[in-house]
């Protein structure tokens, strides 16, 4: 039987993405990014995010491998960077419509959400699913068990 209490937390990727991506203004620079807001002044007239704070969370992402900063300029002025998604960060997608279709069920008003998001080829609503690997539909946490992968340790021996 597992018993979540036997084993080191230590390598748990819900924890060390969250060191990434957990602080409320990284996500919102990651929504600006997937609605096609890539450059600094941009991203700062839409959020207000202060400006250290802005540029804190551009180089974590970038420091991650998440963003990556692609030079660009206007005519007459100096060079600047506007932040494009690679592959690691376009992976976080499902991670926001997740929060998004939260936020939707529990903090939306009664006007409904001020964003849709739709799939380009057939107009259908995009929404996230919980299926397991054999295509099953996961409806409930109380259908899913977790039990220690190829990188659990026990916590009573080291790593």
């Amino acid at each position: 039987m597992y018993n979540a209490l036997d084993w080191s937390a230590d390598n748990c990727p819900v924890g060390r993405t969250m060191e990434i991506i957990g602080e409320r203004w990284t996500v919102v620079v990651l929504r600006e990014v997937f609605n096609g807001v890539r450059r600094f002044d941009d991203m700062r007239t839409r959020t207000g995010v202060p400006r250290q704070v802005l540029s804190n969370r551009l180089a974590t992402l970038v420091d991650h491998g998440i963003l990556q900063r692609t030079p660009y300029q206007e005519p007459g002025a100096r060079q600047r960077f506007e932040y494009r998604l690679t592959g690691k960060g376009r992976d976080l997608y499902p991670i926001l419509i997740a929060i998004r279709d939260w936020g939707d069920k529990y903090l939306v008003g009664e006007e409904g959400s001020p964003v849709e998001v739709t799939h380009r080829e057939c107009g259908a609503l995009v929404h996230t699913e919980v299926r397991c690997a054999a295509g099953h539909h996961v409806a409930s946490p109380r259908d899913a068990a977790a039990r220690p992968g190829p990188g659990a340790h026990r916590r009573d021996q080291p790593a």
